[in-house]
């Protein structure tokens, strides 16, 4: 069968060249006779990968000295704990910015452990745009700031991240990792789950700068406890080896294949113009997103025909556009145009959405 075009949400597809590498090197890694999957993590050869995959994400992030990388497991939820354990200990308030789902729910679990104060939100419109910020309404003396720098499900983006003083930034980046370059010394942590832009789901991966580090309240589980972790290199306990490993051969192919961040935001930019520029031709296909806030990785759309989006998301599956039915919140379809999504995908998309619009008027 041939290759579909996948526009998952997440897990999304992965570059094709990374899966080829990983099939030929499946029953045997570098002459070890071995998987990757059967490999002791205490293996110099696993010691190799995971140190390789922690190094090429420095250079390719350019991400200082000062802050530790974690390659974790639990997916990016269970940060929504351990944030606030680890760090809501001085004042034990905290700031968060709700733009979406999983901003709601990172503030409610931060809720358990301290005091959250909800700067703004743009729940009134079912999450279409990312709201201004009153700095006059910000904690002063909070322990973090916190927001969810792109909407999965809903495509809006910080394209200008909040001016938060000597508060620490805190931003969840799993749908847009590696998406384009990130001036990460603008953060207190950086983390997100690699099943989007980085690799199959398993690892998450957490940029913390150091200072922060050694806070946690004494009632953490060893598990949540970051400084344990760092201490470690990420091998308190098992890692998701594999995970790490496809995600060693992603950065290679960002590096090597894409040419480094800049090319990839490039190349992300041109795809997302290609979709969103159709969407405001349109007669029939609505962009959900205020124009201003729009993300270059999830493009939500809707005809505002139930019956119509339910009939076009199942003949472009027949065509071979697959997982590009909307959110349940939002309805309609949804895009996702992940690094691997290859411009030909979006190419292919647009000139079936003009043919569908074009039979169904």
């Amino acid at each position: 069968m041939a290759r579909v075009y996948n526009f998952s949400a997440g897990p999304s597809m992965l570059p094709e060249s990374v899966l080829k590498t990983a099939a030929a090197e499946m029953l045997d890694y570098k002459g070890t006779g071995e998987s990757v999957m059967e490999m002791s993590h205490r293996s110099k050869e696993y010691g190799e990968i995971i140190t390789a995959a922690e190094s090429l994400l420095r250079e390719i992030m350019n991400i200082p000295d000062n802050y530790k990388v974690l390659f974790l497991q639990g997916g990016a939820s269970t940060q929504f704990a351990a944030i606030p354990l680890n760090f809501m200990n001085g004042t034990g308030k905290a700031d968060y910015v709700v733009t979406g789902q999983w901003a709601k729910k990172a503030a409610a679990e931060a809720g358990r452990y301290g005091d959250v104060n909800i700067v703004a939100s743009s729940a009134d419109k079912t999450f279409s745009y990312i709201p201004k910020l009153d700095k006059s309404t910000f904690t002063k003396d909070a322990d973090y700031f916190y927001i969810c720098m792109n909407n999965t499900i809903y495509g809006t983006v910080y394209h200008e991240l909040p001016d938060t003083g000597d508060v620490p930034l805190i931003a969840d980046i799993s749908s847009c990792f590696l998406s384009e370059p990130l001036d990460v010394t603008k953060f207190g942590m950086l983390y997100g789950g690699a099943q989007k832009n980085v690799a199959p789901a398993g690892v998450t991966i957490c940029i913390i700068r150091e200072d922060l580090l050694g806070k946690a309240r004494d009632i953490t589980p060893t598990m949540l406890n970051y400084q344990i972790h760092a201490d470690n290199g990420s091998m308190y306990n098992t890692p998701p080896c594999y995970t790490i490993y496809i995600m060693k051969l992603v950065l290679e192919w960002i590096k090597n294949e894409v040419g480094g961040l800049d090319k990839m935001k490039e190349l992300n930019e041109k795809k997302a113009k290609i979709l969103y520029d159709f969407l405001d031709s349109s007669e029939m296909f609505k962009g959900t997103v205020v124009p201003e806030d729009r993300s270059l990785m999830n493009v939500p759309f809707v005809t505002g025909d139930t019956d119509l989006d339910a009939k076009f998301v199942a003949a472009a599956k027949e065509a071979g556009f697959i997982n590009i039915k909307g959110h349940r919140t939002v309805g309609g379809m949804r895009a996702s145009i992940y690094n691997a999504m290859p411009i030909e995908g979006v190419e292919k998309l647009v000139a079936f959405m003009k043919k569908f619009e074009e039979e169904n008027k």
